[in-house]
């Protein structure tokens, strides 16, 4: 998992509220395992008109939010399934971050195991952050994990909160195979101390 220490990037705006993972990747799309192409289905029911055209009113149709890398969005983003594509469709639209005021607990730990930083701050900075997104083409914010801030272009700056193991976890780029792999040695020590304990537990390495 790549870590995520600092990002610098385009914020993409999101406005509506109850996002579900049915709507961020539709059921159709999970027939898949693997975490690539999933950005064709990112959205899917919202990108598109009843004809099948791309709806330019949607943000991921419009040129000036190609390249965003921080999707802003409102409460309680994630919601439904537990469905793991949600993050990996965001990930691999390029999305590294998210800002909203709640999430769902099921989608955001799930973004903290695919190298998604999920960032909540308070609804009136969500809000103060959609109007200067729509004011200014290109707006561009600093999300910093150590400092746990996000901050403008101009200084302005909000804090977040993050829970302590979960940051180390990103900073080091540690899902939880990861995590596990750390302590391959110890558990290849027990695994052989245990076989000439009990060998008839372990009939594979007779």
């Amino acid at each position: 998992m790549q870590p995520f220490t600092t990002l610098t990037g385009l914020i993409a705006p999101l406005d509506r509220m109850n996002v579900d993972t049915d709507q961020i990747i539709p059921k159709q799309f999970l027939k898949t395992i693997k975490r690539t192409g999933l950005r064709e289905g990112l959205f899917f029911d919202w990108r598109k008109k009843k004809d099948g055209s791309q709806d330019p009113n949607f943000f991921l149709n419009q040129p000036r939010y190609q390249q965003a890398t921080i999707l802003l969005t409102r409460d309680n983003f994630g919601c439904g399934s537990s469905r793991e594509h949600a993050p990996w469709a965001l990930l691999d639209q390029g999305f590294r971050c998210i800002i909203a005021p709640s999430f769902a607990d099921i989608f955001y730990n799930n973004c903290f195991q695919n190298g998604v930083l999920p960032v909540v701050l308070k609804a009136d900075e969500v809000h103060a952050l959609f109007q200067n997104v729509a004011a200014k083409e290109g707006y561009q914010v600093r999300v910093d994990l150590a400092a746990q801030t996000v901050t403008a272009l101009d200084g302005t700056s909000y804090r977040f909160d993050v829970d302590p193991f979960r940051k180390d976890c990103l900073l080091k780029g540690l899902d939880s195979i990861g995590l596990t792999l750390q302590y391959e040695t110890q558990v290849s020590s027990y695994e052989a101390r245990r076989a000439a304990q009990a060998p008839w537990l372990f009939p594979d390495l007779q």
